[in-house]
């Protein structure tokens, strides 16, 4: 039943505070052409995997590199997934503090539905793919189809999303920070099979180090840039070690340092000019990096295409990213709006919803890290679900594509202004 406004708590993605929106907004078109350079870069890499360049790609990716000593004698493809990704965590971490302290999670009120729909974007999928290989040896794979790559979900975005309502733009985004912080949390507690105590508390030193002069010289670091890079990066290396060696993924520690650069301190905020400085590096070399070395796998064929869709790894895969990631956040949203003192915004209509949820079932790049860290040495299984990974956000994005596009074409035909945001 409709709420009468006196008990309406808010309106569900309502337009935001004008300059939280054009923040949110340049961080989306600063994503898209991470999200191209994405694209290309597995392309690249899937092309090299499936022609006489398969024997340079394996022997480029499975090259090992580093101090044996200090248990970082690790290929190539490793340090990506390990060491690469870590820059890529710790922007999350930033753009999480940055939303819980500045943005959309800041209260209850404006968290309340992307918080819902992150988790029935993670619940549904989850429940799907275990329905499927419950008491198979792919079991311990669910949570692959249960991440979203804004990345890649911002560049489909860019090129056909520009009549969705501002708002919903920003929901995706939100929706996406929330969904990574649950990802870590999966990494971090699923996939962890040892911990040792030892490397792991004496992480902590050069992390509170590294708090500590992040708040105390702010300024000085927000001022001068190659501060960061003499003071800071040598903390977080040490710290990303400790914590690589702990037996917890290595990225939790990006994530880590993310959370402890301070928001509203160093001019606009030391987070954000972090977030400007590094996000081209992220954007333009770790995560494109990080997929030419994991979307590598060889699709052998018809023959190898109709195994691939007959495993049931790839089976809950596909039908966790494709069906699963927008019937959980459709669903979840449409019951945070029954039942709580929250309603739509009248720019928002349920089909440009299911478009986002679509849009969300773009799950690249952690989905890829996932699969490596589930399945394990089973090489025709890993590459079945990756396989599955790659085919199920392509159809995503060419499935809200086609709608958006759709849609933009009836906007335009019938006169109607189209929101572009700011």
């Amino acid at each position: 039943m409709p709420h009468t406004d006196s008990h309406v708590v808010g309106r569900v993605f309502q337009r935001g505070p004008i300059a939280e929106t054009r923040r949110v907004i340049e961080l989306l078109r600063r994503e898209t052409i991470g999200g191209f350079l994405l694209v290309a870069a597995a392309i690249v890499a899937i092309v090299m995997a499936n022609t006489p360049l398969a024997d340079t790609y394996e022997s480029l990716r499975d090259t090992k590199i580093g101090y044996a000593p200090w248990h970082l004698d690790l290929t190539v493809g490793q340090w990506a997934s390990d060491g690469l990704l870590a820059i890529f965590f710790f922007l999350v971490g930033l753009e999480l503090k940055r939303e819980i302290v500045a943005g959309q999670l800041r209260s209850i009120r404006t968290a309340i539905v992307p918080v819902f729909a992150a988790v029935g974007g993670v619940v549904v999928p989850a429940s799907i793919y275990l329905a499927v290989n419950w008491g198979r040896d792919g079991v311990d794979g669910w949570a692959i189809p249960t991440a979203t790559d804004i990345a890649f979900a911002v560049a489909v975005l860019a090129v056909v999303g520009r009549g969705l309502p501002a708002a919903l733009r920003l929901f995706l985004l939100t929706l996406a920070v929330v969904d990574d912080l649950i990802a870590i949390a999966i990494i971090a507690v699923v996939y962890t099979e040892q911990v040792k105590p030892i490397p792991l508390l004496v992480a902590i030193v050069p992390i509170v180090m590294f708090a500590v002069l992040a708040h105390r010289w702010a300024d000085w670091f927000s001022e001068r840039r190659w501060a960061a890079w003499v003071v800071l990066l040598p903390l977080g290396v040490v710290a990303w070690a400790l914590v690589h060696a702990s037996g917890i993924h290595a990225t939790i520690a990006g994530v880590a340092l993310g959370f402890m650069v301070p928001v509203r301190r160093g001019g606009a905020g030391l987070a954000e000019e972090f977030e400007h400085r590094f996000r081209p590096i992220s954007a333009g070399f770790a995560v494109p990096a990080f997929a030419f070395l994991s979307a590598g796998v060889t699709v052998g064929g018809l023959t190898g295409l109709g195994n691939m869709f007959t495993d049931p790894i790839a089976i809950g895969v596909l039908l966790g990213l494709v069906v699963g990631k927008p019937v959980g956040i459709l669903v979840a949203t449409w019951l945070t709006v029954r039942y709580t003192t929250s309603e739509l915004d009248p720019s928002v209509r349920w089909g440009d919803l299911a478009c986002v949820g679509t849009l969300a079932g773009i799950g690249f790049t952690v989905s890829l890290l996932v699969a490596e860290l589930s399945i394990g040495d089973d090489i025709t299984a890993l590459e079945h679900g990756k396989t599955a990974i790659l085919i199920a956000s392509t159809a995503s994005a060419i499935l809200a594509g086609t709608v958006l596009t759709a849609r933009n074409r009836r906007a335009s035909g019938s006169g109607t202004s189209v929101q572009s945001g700011p």
